[in-house]
């Protein structure tokens, strides 16, 4: 079995990937196992400023780090729960060390997988109007919706003051469930939840469509690959080619 590296940025998403890779591999493998885990988190406040100020060469040396450090405990394949990182992590530059899943295409074959033709996509603003997930359910030939300026600006709010210091409000699950309301009157038939805390929020929500939890998504391909199930990845960072 393969040694699987989770690159963490912020810490809800990656514990619920851990935890979601581990529970996976004791229903395949048998109580309480699953293959070698190694988490990495460099301090999400390091990079927020980059954030704001679109430093994507910044934020991409402290993934490589990350990565680096993954590779050094054993790790043979990482990949990253935050949808968002994946904006620095498509960037160019030097290839990683070890290569890795990209949540962005794991989401998008699940979507096409099943028979999704426009799907919303619920993330922070950098994921929401970012190329990643415009690029991969283009690929697979899925058209892409956000919702309005307004709602994109409370949806980022919540993410940042609420959701990555591990706050679930009630009100945020309400106005959540709201823009999925309006993606399914928009003509979407599926929405991606590509904020690794995003399913947590909406974990006991009824929703009128079909979600996609990317964080879970994730975490069973990875133990895909861990098992030999899918092959090793060979993604090393920067712009993903598509057919």
């Amino acid at each position: 079995m393969k040694h699987f590296g989770i690159l963490a940025h912020s810490a809800e998403g990656a514990a619920l990937c851990f935890t979601t890779f581990c529970h996976e591999g004791g229903k395949r493998l048998g109580p309480d196992m699953h293959p070698d885990v190694t988490v990495d988190c460099i301090a999400f406040g390091q990079s927020m400023d980059a954030w704001d100020k679109g430093d994507h060469d910044f934020i991409r040396n402290i993934h490589a780090q990350s990565i680096l450090n993954l590779a050094g405990a054993g790790a043979d394949f990482f990949a990253c729960a935050d949808n968002t990182s994946h904006i620095a992590l498509e960037h160019e530059g030097p290839d990683f060390v070890i290569p890795g899943l990209n949540i962005a295409d794991v989401v998008a074959a699940e979507a096409k997988k099943q028979g999704m033709k426009k799907v919303g996509v619920l993330g922070t603003r950098f994921t929401m109007e970012g190329p990643a997930y415009k690029r991969a359910l283009a690929a697979q030939g899925i058209e892409r919706a956000i919702p309005d300026d307004k709602d994109r600006a409370e949806i980022d709010r919540v993410v940042f003051e609420e959701l990555v210091r591990g706050k679930f409000l009630d009100s945020s699950k309400a106005f959540y469930a709201g823009v999925i309301e309006k993606l399914a009157d928009e003509g979407c038939d599926g929405v991606a939840m590509v904020c690794t805390e995003i399913p947590i929020l909406l974990d006991s929500v009824r929703t009128a469509l079909p979600t996609l939890d990317s964080t879970r998504l994730l975490a069973k391909a990875a133990l895909d690959v861990a098992t030999g199930r899918a092959p090793m990845p060979t993604w090393r960072g920067g712009p993903v080619e598509t057919a």
